[in-house]
């Protein structure tokens, strides 16, 4: 009895000082401390390829200096630098059929120095009708590898314009290219086209880190967040012109931060864990693609993307949801470990915006990672979302700590090594 007695004021005070050291670790005042940084107004709203989202790159590897995080294998720092290319055109000519192309009627989505198209069965090609979902018929088109000429009916003529200002983004360097094309002539009977581009590269860097596992090292579990935002824009009514980014995703990157301080501090974890500072998500994902594309995706047993937790989710506080949750059992696994918590993880409630396919974790999932995101965002009605308004002033720290908290404690069991979620249904091989 007296055994029994001691075993149990022994678990009771060990549970009192994991509670202690956790805030010690995880609180409010660390929230604001690294939120006051990434989202300052110095930060010009960390635009991807700016020299203020470098400055926000090297605060953040700095802080997993702090935690003693190690570099990737191969890399002698926590910058994992990539190459984009910028196709800009500099000449269009030719005829489709009767009609003349040029730079306004003609887009491609390309690293290429040149395309030249002679016949009508040198690109597979693909048509836009009038009526057609253009979003469901053109964006799918972008994973395809193969040369494509694409016939976009002009009553698409808006949604063109957005595709030229799309397809003008840098890109990863590919042998493939997407030619668009707005015509009334969906039937033509010959072509004749030649697009000369003047290419630039450009540098992009995610922050990674890594804290090694025990027993099973090649096992990853993935924490993340993206930190990039939207820049310098045009003055809003206040005179604002900066896209200060504190909830998207100045707070993912927190969370993110804080998470490898107390993990590494703890030293339980039998997986090895990544904690990663996406790139490049604002503008196409592209951080978390080159990222994804380095790591063997069937050692990843797990990865926790984080988005928006500065506001208080449609339930309340010490609460947020996690997209595709029906996707795989790492929600019910998260929630089990809560168990006498006040938390609470809930299926997203905003399916109709298809936000599992929507940020970082994307890539991974597509690739049969059970990689979720976890979110307090009000989609259907959250007021400063990619507005000036976005600042430090509208989020409610102690709710972020309570929500980074219950991400420490839910994925322990995943984390130790206890617990592995199911695996979702691939759809890249």
């Amino acid at each position: 009895m007296k055994k029994a007695l001691s075993l149990g004021i022994a678990i009771l005070l060990c549970s009192v000082t994991f509670a202690q050291n956790i805030d010690k670790i995880i609180n409010a005042a660390e929230v604001e401390r690294i939120e006051k940084v990434l989202s300052a107004d110095d930060m010009q709203g960390r635009k991807t390829f700016s020299p203020a989202i470098d400055r926000a790159g090297d605060f953040i590897a700095a802080e997993f200096k702090k935690s003693s995080l190690k570099f990737l294998p191969g890399v002698n720092s926590y910058l994992q630098e990539f190459t984009m290319t910028k196709a800009k055109p500099a000449t269009i000519t030719g005829m489709l059929g009767a009609d003349s192309l040029n730079t306004g009627n003609v887009t491609a989505n390309t690293t290429a120095a040149a395309i030249n198209i002679t016949s009508l069965k040198d690109y597979e090609i693909v048509v836009v009708k009038k009526g057609d979902d253009f979003s469901k018929v053109v964006f799918p088109l972008f994973d395809i590898e193969k040369n494509m000429l694409v016939l976009v009916d002009t009553s698409f003529a808006k949604r063109f314009k957005s595709m030229q200002r799309f397809t003008g983004n840098a890109k990863f360097q590919s042998a493939v290219s997407q030619v668009f094309i707005l015509t009334a002539n969906l039937n033509p009977s010959a072509i004749d086209l030649h697009i000369k581009n003047q290419l630039t590269e450009q540098k992009l860097r995610n922050v990674v880190g890594i804290l090694p596992g025990k027993s099973k090292k090649e096992d990853y579990v993935v924490f993340s967040g993206h930190y990039d935002h939207l820049g310098i824009g045009k003055p809003n009514a206040a005179g604002d012109s900066i896209y200060n980014g504190a909830n998207d995703d100045a707070a993912g990157t927190t969370a993110v931060i804080i998470l490898a301080n107390y993990f590494s501090r703890l030293k339980n974890n039998e997986r090895t864990l990544i904690f990663v500072a996406f790139t490049a998500e604002e503008i196409g994902g592209f951080g978390s693609q080159y990222f994804s594309r380095q790591l063997d995706a069937d050692k990843v047993t797990a990865m926790f993307n984080i988005e928006m937790i500065g506001t208080e989710s449609k339930w309340g506080i010490n609460s947020a949801y996690i997209t595709g949750y029906e996707k795989s059992d790492m929600g019910k696994i998260l929630q089990a470990n809560l168990v006498n918590s006040k938390f609470h993880f809930e299926p997203d409630p905003y399916t109709d915006q298809n936000l599992f396919y929507r940020s970082d974790n994307a890539t991974l999932a597509a690739l049969g990672v059970p990689a979720h995101t976890i979110s307090t965002s009000k989609m259907d009605s959250e007021k400063f979302y990619h507005t000036q308004g976005d600042e430090i002033s509208t989020l409610d720290m102690n709710n972020m700590a309570e929500i980074i908290k219950a991400v420490a404690i839910s994925s322990s069991s995943i984390v130790s090594g206890k617990d592995a979620p199911t695996r979702v249904e691939k759809t890249k091989n």
